[in-house]
């Protein structure tokens, strides 16, 4: 099939890579000239595991290509995608729809014969009325059929999400699009991938659900830590025996500085108010949000408090920045808050990410971005794990110690086992669990 991909971001890219892949004739298009030279060149504006071979093995067999024309792609295309952001609008949270409405003017304009137009990027509900709508104002004569068709990609492994997916979820009204729809997919049902055909509302709605409730299991799981550490049980052992209930399941069960990235902070800001507007609150999801916001600086407290209830002067040493490993992505990263809230208490900051500094420099000020991890440690007075990138879980530590000036470990991402890090002269202090936190508090107390 003939289909033009309206943004090469994260999801345009991937989306349109793997497409390419199935065999599909594929043209990713975007306003910015720079990144489609760069595209044309085979560097990846962005890093994800296995894009640049999938870009460039598709590139090369002339089923993808990359353009900033919008008119003869979009003319020659059976099916339309738009994938551009999304971002929380600033004042109120809100989704900002500005740039899908704009694709969808540019659409009606170029459309020639039956197309098909899909809104892959993340977007409220009632979305998708508003695009045919505008659709229908700039172009009455345009012969579109509209449709929802989220995307369900996790950073880091996006290739084998959208290749092996766990459903696909179309909606649409009536029955035009669905024969289109079930062929673009039609590779995936070799992986027996189930396909959901439902309203577009309630597709729209499937993905700020699905998101909402994910970051809720890992509010809680982040709560029950707190509560762990109150009372002395071990989280991670609470986790496994909750997770092991098939009704509950054991993924999002991971205690840790909160979440982050580009999907869950700004899609469960703008359902509540979606919620809001509607006369529907969703208590909990509005209740997620705050205690996620509120998490990230509770971490650089735990650090404080750790460090003595002192940190003015001393040096922290942040391992990842990233809001997750196998990423470039900063977009809410917890490092911001965290390292944010060090610094506001006099804390000097060096910091190591394997993929993630160059887009922290444009963030974060007065940071020293270091070589590696353990030059990242150099003198330091304590050491953070933010985010658990592999590098970081085999650190040599009888090499660390003899770095730092003062041989702490505090490991927000529960990676290490307090045993192994103390045998080597640390101290350690961990996220709900016992022995760690309580041990390190009253030998602080004691001196």
């Amino acid at each position: 099939m003939r289909i033009a991909m309206i943004g090469s971001g994260y999801v345009g890219l991937v989306s349109g890579a793997c497409l390419a892949d199935f065999g599909h004739d594929v043209t990713c298009i975007d306003k910015d000239a720079a990144k489609i030279e760069a595209l044309k060149q085979n560097r990846i504006p962005i890093y994800e595991p296995g894009l640049e071979a999938l870009v460039a093995s598709n590139v090369r067999a002339g089923r993808l290509s990359f353009t900033t024309e919008f008119g003869g792609p979009v003319g020659d295309a059976d099916v339309v995608f738009i994938a551009v952001g999304t971002p929380s609008r600033r004042g109120d949270g809100h989704a900002d729809l500005s740039y899908v409405y704009a694709a969808a003017r540019e659409i009606a304009m170029a459309a020639k014969g039956f197309t098909v137009v899909v809104t892959k990027s993340t977007v409220p509900v009632g979305t998708g009325d508003e695009v045919e709508r505008v659709i229908r104002e700039a172009n009455p004569d345009a012969d579109v059929a509209v449709v929802s068709n989220p995307e369900f990609l996790r950073e880091g492994a996006a290739i084998a999400d959208f290749k092996r997916p766990d459903r696909i979820v179309v909606g649409l009204e009536g029955e035009r699009g669905k024969d289109v729809m079930s062929e673009v997919y039609r590779p995936l049902y070799l992986n027996q991938a189930p396909i959901l055909f439902t309203s577009r509302r309630s597709s729209e709605l499937i993905k700020y659900a699905a998101n909402a409730f994910l970051a809720m299991k890992i509010t809680f799981i982040n709560e029950m830590a707190d509560l762990c550490e109150s009372v002395g049980a071990d989280v991670q052992a609470v986790s496994r025996g909750i997770g092991l209930d098939n009704r509950i399941g054991s993924k999002f069960l991971h205690a840790g500085p909160g979440y982050g990235g580009s999907c869950f902070p700004k899609d469960t800001l703008a359902l509540v108010k979606t919620a809001q507007d509607q006369g529907t609150p969703l208590r909990l999801i509005e209740t997620t949000v705050s205690i996620n916001d509120q998490r990230k600086r509770a971490m650089a407290r735990k650090v404080i408090q750790a460090s003595g209830g002192e940190i003015r002067g001393k040096k922290v040493a942040i391992l990842g920045l990233t809001f997750k490993p196998n990423t470039d992505d900063m977009r809410e990263a917890p490092s911001l808050s965290i390292i944010q809230a060090l610094q506001d208490a006099g804390a000097l900051v060096s910091a190591f990410d394997p993929e993630g500094m160059e887009p922290a420099r444009q963030i974060l000020g007065n940071v020293d971005y270091a070589a590696d991890a353990y030059d990242a440690a150099q003198d330091a007075d304590v050491l953070v794990i933010v985010t658990e990138w592999d590098i970081f879980r085999a650190l040599d530590l009888k090499r660390l110690k003899a770095t730092m000036r003062t041989p702490l470990m505090v490991d927000l991402r529960n990676i290490y086992r307090r045993d192994d890090v103390v045998r080597e002269g640390f101290r350690y202090v961990s996220v709900g669990r016992p022995g760690d936190d309580a041990a390190f508090l009253l030998d602080v107390a004691a001196e």
